[in-house]
């Protein structure tokens, strides 16, 4: 299907693997220029991205976003520890590399974004700048995360804590994967993703995928062939190596002791929907102590989750306004990222 956000005179995307820090990533790329290097979240894809990349092809930009691993084309490791965040930021640095670049601008979107944030502390010399979407900086906990996730929760359901036990929610998402992605992608948009809250979380028996309210219809955002396209990828590939991302989130505090009080220094923007339950639990105010050169907060009304599907123009309209406030090669004197803050 067309796509009506894509300007009518931005170079195709072009697809090819990359091989890097031991998998293959299936990377999608458009346009020439400075590099803005995308990671997105779950259970999503590089398509996610289908949006951004001719918006900031347009713009003089060269947009990078791969399948990431686990997903889609890219390789699916079977050991668990290489879903962790050393494996996930070095994937990127590894793009980084094989398009000859020394820094990008990098962009994430919900896993995608925590990925984005310990890139920009564990390899702080390759960003140039990082924007994190529907997930703000988190300062690491001070105990081990499921450590922590027992005690706020209790006995209320927690999708990361379902998440931890092999095979379970693996299961349980694949059984049907055209009923999980449509429930995710619509139940999760715009208003609609404050109505499960309170049902996803009630103490008992069921899994997570029957917790999601079976949508009445898609949201304008989400054609039928694109939730295809999300469809037959995880009917291809199933859900672990997505949900091993969950399973490292011990092992990744570990792993980031030694910048356990680090303030990101790159340039930074964030970027979420008004009406996105992730917000409550991780208010976007939180993360301002740790950025210290925080460009600004960009809520788009009326968005839920997925906001850069929801709300293409506005997200591009953020992304293009924080690069054109970038040092060279990025932006231009007077730039600054335009939105609600």
């Amino acid at each position: 299907m067309p796509d009506a956000n894509r300007p009518a005179d931005a170079p195709l995307v072009r697809s090819r693997p990359v091989t890097t820090n031991g998998v293959e990533l299936h990377v999608d790329e458009c346009g020439e220029g400075p590099p803005v290097i995308f990671a997105h979240g779950f259970p999503e894809l590089a398509f996610s991205w289908r949006h951004q990349l001719p918006a900031l092809a347009a713009a003089g930009y060269h947009a990078v976003a791969p399948d990431q691993r686990g997903y889609g084309r890219s390789s699916r490791p079977a050991a668990i520890a290489d879903y962790d965040v050393a494996h996930l930021t070095g994937d990127l640095v590894g793009l980084l590399d094989d398009i000859g670049e020394d820094r990008a601008v990098f962009v994430g979107h919900d896993w995608g974004a925590m990925v984005v944030w310990a890139l920009s502390l564990l390899h702080a010399d390759r960003v140039a700048g990082v924007v994190g979407m529907s997930v703000p900086f988190l300062h690491r906990a001070p105990m081990p995360p499921t450590e922590l996730m027992r005690q706020v929760f209790g006995d209320a359901f927690f999708y990361i804590l379902y998440f931890q036990e092999p095979e379970v929610a693996d299961a349980d998402l694949g059984r049907d994967p055209a009923t999980t992605m449509r429930r995710m992608l619509a139940g999760l948009s715009g208003d609609r993703a404050m109505d499960s809250l309170a049902d996803a979380l009630a103490p008992d028996a069921r899994g997570f995928v029957e917790r999601l309210p079976e949508p009445d219809n898609l949201p304008a955002w989400l054609h039928p062939d694109d939730l295809d396209r999300y469809v037959d990828a995880f009917t291809r590939t199933g859900f672990t190596g997505a949900i091993n991302w969950y399973r490292n989130v011990d092992r990744n505090w570990e792993l980031t002791e030694p910048v356990a009080d680090a303030q990101v220094a790159a340039p930074s923007l964030f970027v979420g929907g008004r009406l996105d339950p992730v917000l409550l639990m991780t208010p976007p105010d939180s993360q301002e102590p740790w950025l210290s050169d925080h460009r600004g907060t960009v809520l788009v009304e009326g968005a839920g989750h997925w906001v850069q599907q929801e709300a293409p123009a506005e997200v591009n309209d953020a992304l293009l306004g924080f690069l054109a406030g970038l040092d060279s090669p990025y932006g231009r004197p007077g730039g600054a990222a335009r939105g609600s803050a």
